[in-house]
Formats: structure tokens, sequence, C-alpha cells
């Protein structure tokens, strides 16, 4: 139900092999970028997937290697004859950061709006036109040397569909569907509500992109229970924790702790240092405290699904 392809994994500069920071999102055929470092494109046509008809990019923080990307990317939706718009969101500052790249991409064939996500969240049903699913786009502060961000993408799941109910209510056989979609169902002067017809809620996905940032407290609370988190990884050496504190980043035994903590099912390290050649190197660092963490790579992808 979301699919999740980790486009850059590389920290500061590009590499042949590694892509700066950017991950691509896609539920119910609509799709969010979390950054967008420079090689994004190139990334993403190795991987095999269309940034094309993206509807929000959700940038963790200002820095070039997660955002210079961005100029050019604009300018090839633009000579796609893109015409829907495109939503920016990211930490304060943003108005100012998107005037900016703008001026760089040029005239464009479609507006880009700059996005404020809600306290609680930006429920994307609704407002995403087109877009079915109870999915919600939230957003945390992180500790960087410059105002961040990581992102949370929750796709809730409604409980199970009771036909008995429904019968017994005279719902058209016709307007079941709509019901199970989580949509009233109006007939004959009357109005069905999903929760008449439905069980309990049933177990949703979660989805956590951390960008840059030192260990911290607000990273494991956004984290319970994800199904995936990609988290910065800089630093492999264990006895880097205080060097990775002091740039606003973490090494790979401080990712694997906060995932750990937060319950996570699976974590992909990624944000390589240039340090780094072999990520694999240092896997250990991470798995000794947390089995389930993996060395992210660009292409590396994965399908989320719902529990039976």
């Amino acid at each position: 139900m979301i699919d999740i392809t980790l486009l850059g994994t590389s920290a500061l500069a590009p590499l042949p092999e590694r892509a700066l920071t950017s991950v691509f999102l896609s539920c119910g055929g609509h799709s969010i970028l979390f950054d967008c470092g420079e090689g994004t494109q190139t990334a993403a046509r190795k991987a095999g997937v269309s940034l094309m008809k993206t509807d929000i990019i959700a940038l963790s923080h200002y820095h070039g290697d997660h955002i210079f990307g961005l100029p050019g990317l604009l300018q090839t939706m633009l000579s796609m004859n893109r015409t829907e718009p495109l939503y920016v969101t990211g930490p304060e500052g943003l108005r100012e950061v998107l005037f900016d790249l703008l001026r760089l991409a040029g005239m464009l064939s479609y507006p880009v709006i700059p996005l404020s996500i809600p306290d609680n969240g930006l429920c994307l049903r609704g407002f995403i036109p087109g877009f079915r699913f109870d999915a919600a786009l939230s957003a945390f502060p992180t500790e960087h040397r410059v105002p961040s961000r990581g992102y949370c993408f929750t796709l809730s799941r409604p409980g199970k569909f009771m036909p008995e109910k429904a019968k017994a209510l005279g719902v058209p056989l016709k307007l079941w569907n709509q019901l199970q979609k989580g949509e009233k169902a109006e007939f004959d002067g009357v109005t069905v509500l999903p929760e008449q017809v439905l069980g309990k809620p049933r177990k949703g996905l979660k989805f956590v992109f951390s960008g840059d940032t030192a260990y911290c407290g607000s990273l494991i609370d956004a984290s319970r229970g994800a199904d995936l988190a990609v988290y910065d990884a800089t630093y492999g050496e264990n006895g880097q924790a205080e060097l990775a504190t002091e740039h606003g980043h973490m090494n790979f035994a401080q990712a694997a702790d906060a995932a750990k903590k937060a319950g996570v099912k699976q974590l992909w390290l990624s944000h390589y240092s240039q340090m780094i050649q072999e990520p694999s190197d240092y896997l250990q660092n991470a798995a000794e405290i947390f089995e389930n963490a993996v060395c992210g790579h660009d292409g590396l992808s994965a399908e989320l699904k719902f529990e039976e």
C-alpha cells in the first residue's frame, strides 16, 4: 500500500554510486518526495520511479546537499508540460528559500505553493485531488545546526466491513464499496456513515524520514511503532558519537538505538559521510543494538503492506 524508494544516500557531495539525500514515497497513485539533493533525477531514473507527478516535496532543512536538485527538477517538470500545482513544505524560512530556488528554475507552467503542515498533521484525503485513502503527513522538530524537521507519513486502515449491518440498514449493494472506502452512502433520503457498518479500526502503516539530526527524543517519539524509518547515519564508528552530535548528525549505533527505543520494525541507514566507502563495513555497530538495521543504498525499495 506504500512504496518507498531510497534515491540518494550520500552526505555533503554526490559520489558515482551515491546521489545526495532523497526518498520517494508512493501511495494510491500519488507521491511525496522527501528532500531533493543533487542527483535525485538520475537516481530516480535508475530506480525506475517517475518524479513528474509528485504532489508534495517535503524538505527537512535548507543545506545544499538536500535542496540543490530542486531547480533542475522544477525545470524538468516544466518540460514535461506539468500544469498541476506542486506543494513544497519545510521548516521556518521556506518562503525565502523557495523564492531563490524559483528564480533559478525560471518561469514555470504550474504553481509552486508553500505548504504549512498543521501541528496535528495534514490529512491528504481531500487535500490532494483524487487521493482516496485516509493518510496524513506530519512534521516533527529535529536537532541540526539549522532549523530542521523530520516527517511522518501514516496510512490508516478502517475496520472490517460487516455486510450484515449494511443489509440491516437497507444499504443498496452498489453503495457498499463507498462505505468500505470510508465514504458515506446516501439513498432514498437516508445517510449511512462508514462507522455504522465497519468494525474497529485495524493497524495501519507508518513511515518516518529523519532528515539530518542528532540523536533526540523528538525523533524517537515521532517514530514509535513505525513500519520503516530512514535515519541519518552520517558516521560509522562507535567512537564518532561525540563528533556526530557536534555536527547535528548520528552514527550507526545512535541511529540503531533510536530505532530500538521507538519500536521501529525496520531501519534504513542513510546520509553517509564521504569517509564511509563501504557502509556494510560498519553495519555490525548498528545490528548489535537493533537487528533490523539495514545499510540503505541508492535504489533500495520496499512495499509496506497491511497486516492480515
